[in-house]
């Protein structure tokens, strides 16, 4: 399988994953009702609606803010598709697939319903990481599968006759 055909293949599977996920439990559950559910001593599934970036960053109150972040993240995913596309590793591939399903994922929610859905709290005692989805996972998932490929040395075929040897 070609590169950019793996890379397709994830973006398109983690896109699926992140809005199933965030439908089923905001319209097919009664989460919103009964929030926390509590999975584990260490993590809670809740309804948090992020008008920002990462972390909760630069928070858009209004619906310029909100477009802005929309075109960003449309910006963003075509750049990683056409990245992709030149991709000449799976690892890069996949990474940027990634990128691209998670960054298209959470665009969705933005333009839907102006916020994106996080769901996942992780905390431990009173240290309480960010609420986050699928799409935010899968966006940090592929950046460290770019931080991986950008520390695999390139190779290079040896071929005697393009350096000039005998």
């Amino acid at each position: 399988m070609p590169p950019f055909r793996l890379g397709l293949l994830i973006l398109l599977a983690t896109l699926v994953l992140d809005q199933a996920s965030k439908l089923w439990l905001y319209f097919g559950t009664d989460l919103v009702l009964t929030q926390p559910w509590r999975l584990t001593a260490f993590t809670d599934v809740v309804v948090v609606w992020n008008r920002g970036i990462s972390y909760g960053l630069f928070q858009q109150d209004g619906g310029l803010g909100r477009w802005i972040l929309v075109a960003v993240s449309v910006a963003a995913s075509i750049g990683m598709i056409v990245w992709m596309r030149r991709a000449s590793s799976m690892l890069l591939a996949a990474a940027l697939g990634l990128i691209a399903g998670g960054a298209i994922g959470n665009a969705i929610d933005r333009a839907a319903y102006g916020a994106v859905f996080d769901f996942v709290h992780l905390h431990a005692g009173a240290w309480s990481w960010y609420v986050f989805n699928i799409a935010d996972a899968a966006i940090v998932a592929g950046v460290v599968g770019l931080l991986i490929d950008s520390l695999i040395p390139v190779r290079r075929p040896r071929d005697g006759a393009s350096s000039g040897g005998p």
